[in-house]
């Protein structure tokens, strides 16, 4: 954050829509297919899902970080999502937290955007279809360059996950 005002964040479509909002969790890109979760509770285990390997998931409930988060409530040893969209993010609240939204995403490397419109988002996944996506923490990018790289980003069709998200070894 500059003084007390957020870091701004993008979010790009590979139709060419971009999204503008604050920037939380990690700072860099991250590139995927991007698509939503109705769900109220639960962020956490969205964020640590293996099935959301290599797609950036936008959250349709409003308010999402006021749990935290803590090691039980993984569903895997990391995420594999590469990006995460809130309308709004809080500072948790909840006596089972052990870390914040914003600092369990940062220590994993995914970056997070908040402040966009979802409802619109999702009419335009709804409506659209399945969209590629960036989500760019990073203010100096041009969005025009941004949009041009997620239209190059080659989606999920025929890409092998499951090795990406596969443990190497039995664990307890």
């Amino acid at each position: 954050m500059k003084g007390n005002l957020p870091d701004p964040a993008r979010l790009v479509l590979a139709d060419g829509t971009v999204f503008r909002g604050n920037a939380f969790g990690a700072r860099g890109v991250g590139a995927g297919e991007v698509v939503f979760n109705t769900s109220i509770a639960g962020y956490q285990e969205i964020l640590s899902d293996p099935s959301y390997a290599g797609q950036i998931v936008a959250m349709t409930y409003t308010q999402i970080g006021n749990v935290g988060t803590n090691p039980e409530d993984d569903e895997a040893t990391r995420p594999f999502l590469r990006g995460f969209v809130v309308k709004e993010v809080f500072e948790p609240s909840n006596w089972r937290s052990r870390e914040s939204l914003d600092a369990y995403l940062k220590r994993h490397g995914v970056p997070g955007i908040s402040g966009i419109d979802t409802r619109a988002l999702v009419r335009r996944i709804r409506d659209g279809g399945a969209q590629v996506g960036l989500l760019s923490t990073d203010p100096d990018s041009d969005e025009a360059e941004l949009v041009a790289r997620a239209k190059a980003e080659p989606g999920l069709d025929g890409r092998d996950l499951v090795a990406d998200v596969t443990c190497s070894e039995p664990y307890p």
